[in-house]
């Protein structure tokens, strides 16, 4: 069985206090233990984390300007809900960035970046009987981050990072479907085996499969019972 992993989003180095409670309340709001709508307290917060006040206050000042909380006046902090129409319109520039970042990856990635991508589908791989939707939705994100710098284009991978970050909620919520973790594993595998091969079509193709499923497990969990 896989060990515990590091903590969300992890780097090497050590990393600020400021940077560690953002790491820590983002990861909270994406895996949806602060809910969409909730009030959050920084003293709550600072207490929960072990964090000084200052750190809590600065991260999320930067949560705000990346649209995940709001500040409201008289009332206080609040993680920001994310609309369907905004996820739709996400996943329509996701196909048009991600579909290109792959083709280009096909095209540009080294034997490192093979191998990191190789690495990140065999943890996945490893979690996925214990069905870890926390771990596996890290792992997700990290797939797609490591691709986008294979594309050899910082622009073109800032602006997939980004967007992957507006999309994590829905991604966690999306893996907790029966079969999902096991479809994007396929599909994580599908693209990196084209990009092994130095196919960009298939690279391209395996990518669009791979956001236009996203897609329809989105809208099929919107639909109304009948």
């Amino acid at each position: 069985m896989a060990q515990a992993s590091a903590p969300p989003f992890p780097e090497e180095g050590a990393i600020s206090l400021k940077d560690a409670a953002y790491r820590a309340i983002k990861h909270k709001i994406i895996t949806c233990a602060f809910k969409p709508g909730e009030f959050i307290n920084e003293m709550h917060v600072s207490a929960l984390l072990g964090i000084g006040r200052t750190p809590v206050h600065q991260a999320i000042d930067r949560l705000m300007l990346e649209g995940m909380v709001s500040i409201r006046p008289r009332k206080g902090i609040f993680v920001n809900a994310v609309s369907f129409e905004e996820i739709m319109e996400i996943v329509d520039v996701r196909l048009l960035n991600e579909t290109y970042c792959a083709r280009r990856a096909a095209e540009l990635a080294d034997s490192s970046n093979i191998a990191h991508l190789t690495d990140i589908l065999a943890r996945a791989e490893q979690w996925l009987p214990a069905r870890n939707i926390e771990q596996l939705m890290l792992l997700d994100s990290e797939f797609h981050t490591a691709l986008s710098r294979a594309a050899r284009n910082d622009v073109l991978s800032d602006v997939i990072i980004k967007l992957n970050d507006r999309s994590l909620r829905f991604w966690f919520l999306s893996l907790v479907q029966p079969g999902q973790n096991e479809a994007v594993q396929r599909q994580h595998q599908n693209i990196l085996d084209a990009i092994k091969n130095r196919n960009a079509d298939e690279a391209e193709a395996a990518m669009r499969a791979h956001i236009e499923h996203f897609r329809r497990n989105l809208m099929q969990q919107s639909m109304p019972p009948r």
